[in-house]
């Protein structure tokens, strides 16, 4: 080989090792299933996408009662308890109390209301700020629980939201 026929197969070289030191990495986002407590049929799935600031969360479900469902990530991340109590109360690492999400006091675990259709299906997608799924902070959800409930959230009653029983659980757990 000549200097000259070298020389496209050099740069080559320097191109692809160059292009391997590139973050090729999108944001970070983690797949919670849904599964049902003992006598319920909830399931689903929620994805929980990083972004600046905060957290993407989307969720879609089957198998709840028609009507608004309180939805919560809590403090531990175990779902173990037929009725999911080993998953603890509301995530909530700055003492607020229970509130709506978007307003100046509620829970870091506040999420906004589910609500099923007549066939029980329901779907949501909101950005929550202040959550992280990467942050050493206290911000961060990996290791919790998220948690659907029976009944609407009343976003008042201290510290529940008079939501009611569980009827499914998810460990928010790193890919």
């Amino acid at each position: 080989m000549t200097p000259r026929s070298l020389t496209p197969l050099l740069l080559a070289s320097v191109l692809l090792a160059a292009c391997n030191g590139v973050a090729t990495k999108g944001p970070v986002a983690i797949d919670v299933p849904l599964a049902p407590t003992k006598g319920n049929t909830a399931t689903g799935q929620v994805r929980f996408t990083e972004i600046d600031g905060g957290v993407i969360v989307e969720a879609r479900l089957g198998g709840l009662a028609p009507g608004g469902h309180g939805f919560h990530i809590h403090e531990k991340g175990d779902c173990s308890a037929p009725d999911a109590t080993s998953a603890g109360g509301h995530f909530n690492p700055t003492g607020m109390p229970h509130g709506q999400p978007g307003k100046p006091e509620h829970h870091a675990g506040d999420l906004p209301m589910l609500v099923a259709d007549a066939a029980g299906n329901a779907k949501l997608s909101t950005t929550v700020d202040g959550l992280s799924l990467t942050s050493k902070g206290n911000g961060n959800i990996v290791g919790r629980a998220v948690i659907v409930h029976a009944a609407p959230d009343d976003f008042t009653t201290q510290p529940t939201g008079n939501s009611g029983a569980r009827v499914a659980c998810g460990v928010i757990a790193s890919n």
